[in-house]
């Protein structure tokens, strides 16, 4: 009887289902008197209703043929003073010359496109800003998230909380690899090979006798793997294999971090793993501002890879970045090299070599407080003072040059 019920029930149509037809289901039922009379009334007919409710993606669109359609494309209605008013002008366009019409013509088109151009370049800048500021938030950079589409062979997340705060463990293990980095450096450029240092006091000073508080940033060529930490070893041994004197650097992801065990080797090194090709808001920059908030010295290779060609090459603007956004300005000390790729060969079997020649030269500091300054109060934008700052580098890079490569070829 259950199922006689139901089926009953089944076959009412929806736009049927009223009160009537519950009434009628009654009657049709109440002869059985072992169902209780509650399963009807009103209670069937909620029953009935409920299941052929239709959902809204479901239901029939409104189409020309529809009452709200029709109403919709009708005209509004005008009164008749601005049906005149409109002839009106009407009339005195036709009266025009078709001169006039067509400079009309041109000039809305030429606002229209004005404004639309208006709009796109507004609605760029606003995304761009947005994307800067997304990039800027302190987020760790990983493989799969980067919009570049750069691959990261291995995480590296977990470095940057040790680098930024290190432990009393973390300095242990960090004086042991600059120690044994340092003279290993230190034998490679003295006892192997024949180095000349020019202008070396400068580095001692800056690295030693600059005012407390004050970072260091020094900007050097790349011209191979070895120049840091190679480069070092024109150090004295007490600076050298001296983790709280020695540099913070910037190491490559993809070469120094493939691996956990050179990830922790370059970490007690004090190298930052940088992703190449992700911008200057990342997270390595960011630890380099820090580091120079701390008065700190940070090393960057401005040129962004080993420049094997030696061509001139434009400098990356994370070094920029870093001065610009620097608490206190820092001393700003570039230096050029000549010869480290003969030490390390940029080929294989990438072994090092016996009896080269290198000659290092240590440029002036550049004195940029003011122009800094001035930068920031003129309130010029972060993307225009980057380039401007990293400009005055690549000047001093030109001329150090051609000095360091004068000198190199005296040597011969």
């Amino acid at each position: 009887m259950l199922m006689a019920i139901c089926a009953s029930l089944r076959r009412i149509r929806p736009d049927h289902v009223n009160l009537t037809a519950t009434r009628s289901l009654w009657q049709s039922h109440r002869q059985e008197k072992y169902l209780r009379p509650i399963i009807y009334g009103r209670h069937a007919y909620i029953l009935a209703v409920r299941p052929f409710v239709q959902a809204p993606e479901a239901r029939p669109l409104p189409d020309d043929r529809s009452l709200s359609r029709l109403q919709q494309q009708q005209p509004p209605h005008k009164e008749p003073q601005q049906q005149q008013e409109e002839q009106k002008q009407q009339e005195e366009q036709k009266s025009q010359p078709k001169a006039l019409q067509k400079d009309s013509t041109h000039q809305t088109n030429t606002l229209q496109l004005t404004l639309s151009t208006d709009s796109i370049r507004h609605t760029a800048d606003r995304e761009l800003k947005q994307q800067e500021s997304r990039s800027s938030d302190r987020e760790s950079p990983n493989m799969e998230n980067t919009s570049s589409g750069v691959e990261i062979p291995y995480p590296i997340d977990w470095i940057f909380p040790r680098l930024r705060s290190p432990s009393k463990l973390w300095f242990i293990t960090s004086q042991l690899v600059v120690t044994i980095v340092g003279l290993i450096s230190k034998f490679v450029l003295v006892v192997m090979n024949k180095t000349r240092v020019y202008n070396k006091e400068r580095l001692v000073k800056a690295v030693v006798k600059r005012p407390k508080g004050i970072p260091l940033v020094t900007v050097s060529n790349h011209h191979s793997c070895f120049d840091d930490p190679g480069i070092w070893g024109i150090l004295p041994i007490r600076y050298v294999c001296n983790t709280f004197r020695i540099r913070w650097s910037m190491a490559a992801h993809d070469i120094c971090f493939t691996k956990k065990i050179h990830a922790m080797f370059f970490m007690y090194g004090k190298c930052i793993p940088v992703v190449r090709g992700i911008g200057v808001y990342q997270e390595a920059i960011n630890l380099c501002i820090e580091k120079c908030a701390l008065g700190q010295w940070v090393h960057v290779f401005p040129e962004g890879k080993v420049n094997m060609t030696k061509e001139e090459m434009r400098l990356k603007w994370g070094v920029g970045r870093i001065i610009y956004e620097s608490p206190r300005i820092p001393i700003i000390l570039p230096l050029w090299h000549e010869g480290m790729d003969t030490v390390l060969p940029n080929v294989e079997p990438y072994k090092l070599q016996w009896r080269k020649k290198v000659t290092v030269n240590i440029g002036e500091p550049l004195d940029l407080n003011e122009f800094v300054q001035t930068l920031k109060d003129t309130r010029v934008p972060e993307p225009v003072a980057r380039k401007l700052i990293t400009d005055k580098i690549q000047d001093a890079f030109k001329d150090l040059r051609n000095e360091t490569e004068r000198l190199h070829e005296e040597r011969a």
